[in-house]
């Protein structure tokens, strides 16, 4: 788990809400929605899933409110299947989100909020419905660790 995820849960006086990202019928890419589906609301965390729909969840984004903004989605970083990073939407130029029509770097001048990006390595983003081994074990440390706090 990297640390500045650690240190981003840390702060219990803060609103999190975490956005699940991606299509469920292309392996890997569906594991920010995976994630999210699984996250328990509490008072400071809570989680909604728009899958490949960022755009159309805008309004309702902003309408919750939160203090931080992090969108969870399999990002190609040319890491081992599985890495996740989290980091600065403003630090994402050179990634590639595999199903997304418009930047996510563009949509979140949107948010009135920080967004930060949750990426995690995809090893495979073919058709299928099932997360493979390493990026499923990662997510599901994932939804443990966000569900603990």
């Amino acid at each position: 788990m990297p640390e500045d995820f650690k240190n981003l849960l840390l702060q219990n006086d803060k609103r999190i809400l975490f956005v699940g990202i991606g299509n469920l019928l292309k392996r890997d890419d569906g594991v920010g929605a995976y994630i999210s589906s699984k996250i328990r609301n509490k008072s400071n965390i809570e989680a909604l899933t728009v899958e490949v729909s960022l755009e159309n969840y805008i309004g309702k984004i902003n309408t919750i409110n939160p203090e931080i903004l992090v969108l969870i989605d399999c990002v190609e970083m040319g890491s081992t299947p599985g890495t996740c990073k989290l980091m600065s939407i403003s630090k994402i130029n050179d990634l590639t989100f595999n199903t997304h029509n418009i930047s996510l770097r563009r949509i979140s001048e949107f948010f009135r909020m920080p967004v930060y990006m949750l990426g995690i390595q995809p090893e495979k983003i073919d058709f299928g419905e099932n997360i493979s081994y390493l990026v499923k074990e990662e997510a599901d440390k994932i939804i443990s660790y966000i569900n603990s706090y």
